[in-house]
């Protein structure tokens, strides 16, 4: 059965980077609820459509529609090798609700990795990151900088950005935000006994190797 991961963590914790590394590493298929509420409404799906006149009307999408997105999506052959769920669940009620909708094609939770993290470090770690204008990839003023200043390593881009909300005061209230409604889901998954925690202040290099070990002992 192939791997159905969900990496939890604050802003900041890493989790886009270690899961593009685990995307090249094993094959695996990143799926953010954001993404692919978008493509969904590009698309004109019966899911995207009900999103598209909900986001319309200025409010939020329902667990309903997005765990219908959701579904979709995972019927691609793409996603064979397995997935890394990036931005949902974020709360208990929605883990329960994903947990049914697996079930349902014979699939569960495989691990649900705590990238666990020091609030105080994280507001100078996010304050500091931007991305790639062409490609996406993430770096960040201190800790990840491009071997030639000004130019992706990846893509050789030559614009970068920052997002607006990626300052001192904004990642305190998201942190707050974060441990009021998502950090109970480590409680939710350490219950049923596929919660598995990695001290992420370290390297990346360390953070991924940590991660690769979790996914081999999993395939193993």
């Amino acid at each position: 059965m192939a791997p159905v991961l969900i990496l939890l963590g604050p802003p900041g914790a890493g989790k886009g980077t270690q899961a593009r590394m685990l995307e090249e590493d094993f094959g695996l298929i990143q799926l953010s609820t954001g993404d692919l509420l978008r493509a969904a409404v590009s698309a004109g799906t019966p899911a995207g459509l009900a999103a598209k006149a909900v986001m319309a009307a200025g409010a939020l999408v329902s667990d309903e529609i997005v765990l219908a997105i959701l579904k979709d999506r995972m019927a691609q052959p793409d996603v064979a090798k397995g997935i890394i769920l990036d931005g949902f669940p974020r709360t208990s009620g929605q883990a329960a609700a994903l947990d049914k909708l697996l079930a349902e094609s014979g699939q569960k939770i495989t691990a649900a990795i705590s990238l666990e993290v020091d609030d105080a470090a994280m507001v100078g770690r996010v304050s500091g990151r931007h991305t790639c204008g062409s490609c996406g990839e993430g770096y960040h003023d201190t800790f990840k900088r491009p071997h030639t200043a000004g130019v992706c390593d990846k893509c050789g881009g030559l614009e970068f950005k920052r997002r607006a909300d990626d300052n001192a005061e904004t990642v305190r209230d998201r942190l707050t935000a974060y441990h009021a409604q998502t950090a109970p889901l480590i409680a939710y998954y350490e219950a049923k006994g596929v919660l598995e925690r990695i001290d992420a202040m370290g390297p990346i290099a360390e953070i991924r190797h940590s991660l690769g070990q979790i996914i081999a002992g999993i395939a193993a």
